[in-house]
């Protein structure tokens, strides 16, 4: 896997591609299995935004403070930070991007990245990929045509981002939808690595995998949620906040009602486990909720505040192997 006599690399993140995932479609594909593998871990939650903002920075997230999809601020509201907005709506001017990140994207070097037209101006791109040069695309195919022209211009380093696999499995689940976009994006991959330039390389990797939890939505146990005074996170990795002085006896009852199906873990053991990385400073640790609760089977815990265009099928944030594992894929020109 090494990189050793390589001018150019591209780094390709496919949002929602598991190492498992891909496997078990091994007989469909014919560009990624061109490609040298290995397994690689992300990081928890296994959701987009901290992943995405660690592969930019190089920091864990609780360095960089993006800990979830959805954010506890200072006054209790709650921030999307993939659509950068709160109840009252659109926060970047009253949570400007940077104040909530603030590292430089791959070391400040600058490199264009290669993200959709509509995510340019975005919160999270400015949160996460601050200083670097935006190269809008609209379609697959100009995402691939603009990766081969950004190596035809001569740039060392070019980062993309591809979205699709994450929003078909969300929408439809790991069936027949989910195979056919795996396809769709093994044919493209297959021509870049034809159209790599000699001393060049492809890097491909992911943000989290993906579990199919269809309709098995679970509302946190009434006795659970009165002793919750609000709830962020993502579904499979659910932060509850405490009511004050209630931090025992959420936890208590958490594990009394959803111990079977989830790990329910308190702030403490998240912080002595690492699970955010070796330190947490104290703008990350203020957004932590008091008690979790992690989907060990295939469920995920209702919140009515966190809603979206469609119910979600796929889901990930958890920390089984189906949403850790990603793969590290590599060829050369």
């Amino acid at each position: 896997m090494a990189l050793d006599g390589v001018d150019q690399v591209v780094l390709l993140v496919l949002d929602g591609l598991g190492w498992h995932q891909m496997q078990e479609r091994r007989n469909l594909l014919r560009g990624f299995t061109s490609m040298a593998e290995s397994v690689i871990r992300t990081v928890a939650p296994t959701t987009t935004a901290p992943a995405l903002t660690s592969i930019a920075t190089g920091l864990p997230p609780g360095e960089h403070g993006v800990i979830g999809y959805r954010m506890n601020t200072d006054n209790d509201d709650i921030l999307n930070v993939l659509r950068w907005c709160t109840s009252k709506g659109d926060a970047r001017e009253t949570i400007p991007p940077e104040t909530v990140q603030h590292h430089l994207a791959f070391e400040g070097q600058h490199p264009p990245v290669v993200v959709r037209a509509e995510f340019k101006d975005s919160g999270f791109t400015r949160a996460h990929l601050g200083g670097c040069r935006l190269v809008p695309y609209r379609m697959p195919s100009t995402l691939a045509a603009e990766i081969v022209r950004q190596l035809g211009e001569g740039e060392p380093f070019v980062y993309a981002y591809y979205d699709g696999i994450d929003k078909v499995a969300h929408e439809y689940g790991l069936g027949a939808f989910y195979d056919a976009e795996l396809v769709f994006v093994d044919r493209m991959v297959e021509y870049l690595v034809e159209t790599l330039p000699p001393r060049s390389a492809l890097v491909i990797t992911a943000d989290h995998g993906q579990v199919d939890v269809g309709g098995n939505v679970l509302s946190p146990h009434p006795e659970v949620l009165s002793a919750v005074r609000t709830q962020s996170g993502e579904a499979r990795f659910r932060w509850l906040h405490a009511q004050p002085g209630a931090e025992v006896s959420l936890y208590d009852s958490a594990r009394a009602h959803h111990d079977d199906v989830a790990w329910v873990v308190t702030r403490k053991q998240v912080l002595d486990e690492g699970w955010f990385g070796p330190k947490v400073l104290p703008a990350p640790l203020a957004r932590l909720g008091d008690v979790a609760l992690v989907a060990r089977g295939e469920v995920a815990f209702e919140d009515v505040t966190d809603t979206g265009p469609f119910v979600l099928v796929g889901r990930h944030g958890s920390m089984t192997p189906a949403e850790v594992d990603v793969p590290l894929l590599v060829a050369r020109g």
